[in-house]
């Protein structure tokens, strides 16, 4: 049986973005897919890198251990959050800098970071990125370039091998009427059987 891993980040339960996180989790057991739910925030998640982990060395946290495994046995990723200045929220920022760790998300050929391309061992692995925003389309694209985007899709998930990467964005949220976001959860689901498939 296929297995994902769903990963939201808002400090709100009640938000557009759990919404889409649990539309999701939804979407793949209807295709006999047992996705997880991680929110971030009901756990407390500490962001902060310790020693041994800025330094590259495996983490002496259980939970990151163990967040480490789920996502390495995930056949499926997805990650909801809302573009925070261009950016993942701070829990999920510091999701990425612990659980994709050297040697469990990626390495060097030479086993030495020496700025030599990395291996990604993630690969085989597909993923969805779901954002909420307040900023238009074109005015994303024109004033910031989708930082987002080249984070997600080049920086991260590319780097650490996965083979297929979706992402969705949906907004303006602070104007949205309950119609737009029933169909923006529709949407999240779509995009979650698609990715499966």
């Amino acid at each position: 049986m296929r297995s994902g891993l769903v990963v939201v980040s808002h400090p709100d339960p009640a938000s557009l973005n759990h919404a889409l996180a649990t539309s999701v989790v939804a979407a793949w057991a209807a295709m006999d897919i047992a996705a997880d739910l991680l929110d971030l925030h009901a756990i407390g998640f500490d962001p902060v890198l310790d020693l041994d982990e800025a330094r590259g060395r495996p983490s002496r946290d259980p939970a990151i251990r163990a967040q480490i495994d789920a996502l390495g046995r995930a056949d499926l990723l997805a990650v909801v959050h809302p573009n925070c200045w261009g950016a993942p929220p701070a829990m999920m920022k510091g999701w990425m800098d612990r659980v994709f760790a050297p040697g469990a998300a990626y390495a060097f050929a030479k086993g030495e970071d020496d700025g030599d391309v990395p291996v990604g061992l993630l690969r085989g692995k597909r993923a969805l990125v779901l954002n909420t925003s307040n900023t238009a389309a074109v005015r994303e694209a024109a004033s910031f370039g989708d930082p987002l985007e080249r984070i997600w899709r080049d920086c991260l998930l590319g780097y650490c091998g996965f083979e297929r990467i979706e992402r969705r964005v949906f907004r303006i949220v602070a104007t949205s009427r309950e119609a737009e976001r029933r169909s923006w959860i529709a949407a999240a689901a779509d995009a979650a059987r698609n990715l499966a498939l």
